[in-house]
């Protein structure tokens, strides 16, 4: 996995506070609910949190009820993949392929016809 932007964990910690940090850099998970964009549903584009590069279109956006905002496809070539086995789970995580940073998981139980739903944290993301 090789990604464009490199920087420091200094660097990181600085840029993007205590919060986020956690979220993007050391794959935290926010509370269920609690996120600015789990039921937001503006036309526009939801962007990495950390750097910046479009990840998902609004269009692919659906409430799928877990807490969390749901996409049904990212923008291709914008989101790596990773096999996680944490926690005891057999789960895909997903990060931003610009910067490495975390954004959370894929799961193949999405209500579309892709199939899929990108669970992310509202913290991973910022809104254009």
């Amino acid at each position: 996995m090789h990604n464009p932007i490199n920087k420091t964990e200094a660097e990181w910690k600085t840029l993007l506070g205590p919060e986020r940090y956690k979220i993007l850099r050391q794959k935290g998970t926010e509370f269920a609910h609690s996120g600015e964009y789990n039921l937001h549903f503006e036309k526009g584009t939801y962007c990495c949190g950390a750097c910046g590069e479009p990840l998902f279109e609004s269009s692919s956006k659906f409430n799928s009820h877990c807490g969390w905002p749901s996409f049904d496809e990212s923008i291709p070539g914008k989101v790596e993949y990773v096999k996680d086995t944490t926690h005891g789970m057999m789960r895909t995580e997903i990060l931003c392929a610009n910067c490495g940073s975390h954004l959370r998981h894929v799961f193949d139980d999405g209500p579309t016809e892709s199939g899929q739903r990108y669970c992310v944290n509202s913290l991973s993301v910022d809104f254009k």
